[in-house]
């Protein structure tokens, strides 16, 4: 059982410094499985993989292309890892219609991944990137 659980760890740590902090694609195909649903996907937004990429390579990384992660934090229960953790970059180009302000950015995040067969199956999350858009508007 402890194997499977640093294995689940794993996944996500891999998932959040390849594919966020590097925006690697090939790790991203790697880590994600066919059947991914994104259960906190914003309005409007494709729930799938092809939706979770894209914020990360089409919205996040083009405005902050500094961007990393500091996971602070996981806890593991079954097949669900929890992940307290960081994201953070310079704020060089538009990020949802804000147009650059040269300001850190840190966005706090809880997210709990369902890792199945070492992908991603399913995500759930919380983040304060409403509340550092509202920041950045000042």
């Amino acid at each position: 059982m402890e194997t499977m659980i640093e294995e689940n760890k794993a996944v996500v740590r891999r998932f959040n410094q390849e594919v966020i902090g590097e925006g690697n694609l090939e790790s991203f195909k790697e880590l994600m499985d066919e059947q991914f649903v994104n259960r906190s996907a914003p309005e409007g937004m494709s729930n799938g993989a092809d939706g979770m990429i894209y914020f990360f390579n089409e919205i996040l990384r083009p405005a902050m292309p500094d961007v990393h992660v500091t996971i602070h934090q996981q806890v593991v229960e079954g097949d669900l890892v929890t992940t307290r953790k960081t994201i953070g970059g310079t704020h060089t180009s538009t990020l949802l219609g804000i147009p650059a302000t040269g300001r850190a950015v840190n966005i706090d995040v809880i997210d709990i991944v369902r890792v199945k067969d070492g992908k991603y199956f399913e995500h759930w999350g919380i983040t304060s990137l409403p509340e550092v858009l509202a920041q950045l508007q000042n």
